[in-house]
């Protein structure tokens, strides 16, 4: 009996870890034969899993959603990031979900067993996080879902859509993938107005339904949707962009640059490409300034006069006293 309940068990994670099995697979994972595991499934049915099977050299064995919510199985590894994830939700950009969070959290850390209590414990009185409360824009969870279930029905969505510059529009978009950042949450997604792809904010979102058709999924625009997303909401989305050599190896400019600001790309142990962009090129030589390493612009040609103008301006601005050194380093 304790071996078959815990190849029950077994079994159960195997169904929870992909989305579909075979027989056959399932049988050699689980060391039995493929009459064993028709039974095991039937037991599993029995306490209330709905498993889905189908016949012929196509079918498999899959778990599907039921009408409650049953025990689900996770590893040590599982168990430990989704009580940090927990943790960490109470002060994300999803709206809504602290509550919820912490009464998930509560659940999970009741049956966790001592080992993996003392792991996220030790994480979390050790970790000093340096967060404020949170101002800035956030997504409503239902948004997400919905968007997150159309990206994998491959369904139509249509919303209306708030720009940067507060002009509003209505967009028929065949949604591909969520992309998330710290703060910001991205639908990267076909146009159908517009035929093309591009990159909404989430937050900006508000959806109209309903939703459909169907469609077939197209060719991502890239194979880097993140990189993809980044350099297009730190670059191709500002009137001026710039590529520029940094004198700094590609870890310590990571450190100060992130996703939303610039793309990064290493060229040798000691120096690395940025791509960014911004509303105007003084506004930009002064970003590129603030990062506190010594750059070479490389592109665009004719970009260097605004750093000469600005070089220019930072002289005009010092007093003209005898021993203060010039910007060139050179005492006068």
């Amino acid at each position: 009996m304790l071996e078959t309940s815990a190849r029950l068990l077994r079994l159960l994670s195997l169904l929870q870890a992909h989305r579909e099995w075979s027989g056959a697979e399932l049988a050699d994972r689980l060391g039995v034969t493929a009459r064993t595991v028709r039974r095991d499934v039937d037991r599993l049915r029995g306490l209330g899993y709905p498993v889905h099977s189908a016949t012929g050299t196509a079918g498999g064995y899959q778990l599907g959603a039921g009408a409650e919510l049953p025990p689900l199985l996770l590893d040590d590894e599982e168990a430990v990031a989704v009580a940090i994830g927990l943790q960490g939700a109470a002060d994300g950009a999803v709206r809504g979900i602290e509550e919820s969070s912490v009464r998930a959290l509560a659940k999970l850390e009741q049956v966790l067993p001592h080992r993996l209590r003392r792991r996220v414990a030790a994480l979390t009185e050790y970790t000093v996080p340096m967060t404020r409360s949170h101002t800035g824009p956030s997504v409503d969870p239902a948004v997400l879902t919905q968007l997150a279930h159309a990206c994998r029905d491959h369904e139509r969505v249509r919303f209306a859509y708030e720009s940067h510059d507060k002009s509003a529009s209505r967009r028929s978009v065949e949604p591909h993938r969520l992309v998330s950042t710290r703060r910001r949450w991205y639908l990267v997604g076909w146009d159908l107005d517009r035929a093309d792809w591009r990159t909404y904010r989430v937050d900006r979102i508000t959806l109209t339904p309903p939703h459909g058709p169907r469609f077939a999924p197209r060719t991502p625009p890239a194979e880097d949707l993140a990189a993809w997303v980044s350099e297009g909401v730190s670059t191709r989305a500002y009137a001026v962009s710039a590529t520029v050599l940094l004198r700094a190896p590609m870890e310590r400019a990571a450190e100060r640059i992130s996703l939303s600001t610039g793309t990064l790309e290493a060229v040798d142990a000691e120096s690395c490409l940025l791509r960014t962009g911004g509303y105007s090129p003084e506004a930009l030589v002064v970003h590129i300034l603030l990062l506190g390493f010594d750059f070479e612009v490389r592109e665009p040609e004719g970009f260097d006069a605004y750093v000469t103008a600005l070089r220019d301006r930072l002289s005009r601005a010092l007093p003209d006293r005898p021993g203060l050194p010039d910007p060139t380093g050179r005492p006068s």
